[in-house]
């Protein structure tokens, strides 16, 4: 029985023949995926600002405010419980060693001023509170306010520079707006998801947010690069599965590294669990962003210019 041996070269190309015959009559369709989930990500952004006056709900640091730390066994829930009628717009958690899962400590915040909130949290817990057992900071509502808008502004200047090298490295206005609309819904996305979490967002949450830009225009750039400068690599849809190869396992690494640290730190650290968190779902949806939409838009362009 003679056995027919097919050559590697021509497996690929019938494989990669299947996946362009695939890819090219649904990319069109596997753009409304993010279009539907950037839309509900907008209604509920306003939603939320509808209901709140903020885009997203702020932390202490950002509007001002008390956080104390007891160095007590306290149930977090049953302390906000008890003194919600006390103390305004008060939110508890706990901080645990990391190793023993012990609880160490629990952190409460609150919008009353520091002598008010020291007096109340006497009277309830029925001992004064010292150095020793306790540690009280206190943000005023206008430092907080100006944290608010330097931050925002840095955001918003970032972007703008973001824009500008882009356009700077490409030339072409599509390719260009197609990155940066990638980032943007990155932003958008996550912002809609952090709110549906009730995160109270801090300076530490606004600076994860300059971070994701960064996560974001990475691989955006690889693959805008591998489509329009290096056609001599193969074809259109070669080309787009070797940055995808490359750029998820780019952002899977980070995602997954990032997670890891998210676990190990959630109990400790507030501003770092914050910050992670962020990370992490914006890192999937720039997954999702970086190869439906921009590779939807890319292959639309250049097949359009042919």
């Amino acid at each position: 029985m003679t056995r027919v041996r097919t050559p590697a070269r021509a497996y690929f190309n019938m494989e990669e023949n299947q996946t362009k015959n695939w890819h090219d009559k649904y990319y069109k369709i596997l753009l409304l995926i993010p279009i539907i989930i950037l839309i509900l990500s907008f209604v509920s952004i306003y939603l939320f600002y509808q209901k709140t006056g903020n885009f997203f709900q702020k932390d202490i640091s950002l509007t001002g405010g008390t956080s104390i730390t007891l160095y007590e066994k306290i149930s977090p829930e049953k302390l906000k419980q008890d003194l919600s009628d006390k103390l305004e717009d008060i939110n508890t958690r706990s901080i645990y060693d990391l190793l023993t899962r012990e609880q160490k400590a629990v952190i409460i915040e609150t919008k009353t001023n520091g002598d008010d909130s020291k007096k109340i949290l006497e009277d309830y817990l029925g001992y004064n509170l010292t150095t020793e057992n306790s540690s009280f900071e206190f943000t005023g509502s206008s430092l907080g306010d100006n944290f608010y808008k330097q931050l925002m502004f840095t955001v918003l200047i970032a972007f703008i520079f973001m824009g500008l090298v882009v356009f700077i490295i490409f030339r072409t206005f599509v390719p260009s707006a197609a990155v940066i609309l990638s980032a943007f819904a990155d932003i958008i996305m996550t912002l809609a998801f952090v709110n549906l979490l009730g995160m109270r967002m801090s300076t530490a949450g606004i600076v994860a947010f300059l971070m994701l830009i960064g996560y974001s225009v990475d691989t955006d750039i690889l693959l805008t690069t591998r489509l329009l400068k290096r056609k001599q690599e193969g074809s259109l849809n070669h080309r787009i599965f070797g940055a995808f190869k490359t750029g998820s396992t780019m952002t899977l690494t980070s995602f997954f590294a990032i997670a890891f640290a998210l676990f190990v730190v959630r109990t400790f650290s507030v501003v770092l669990t914050q910050i992670f968190t962020i990370l992490v779902i914006g890192l999937a949806f720039d997954l999702i962003n970086t190869w439906i939409t921009n590779v939807s838009i890319l292959k639309w362009y250049i097949e359009r210019k042919k």
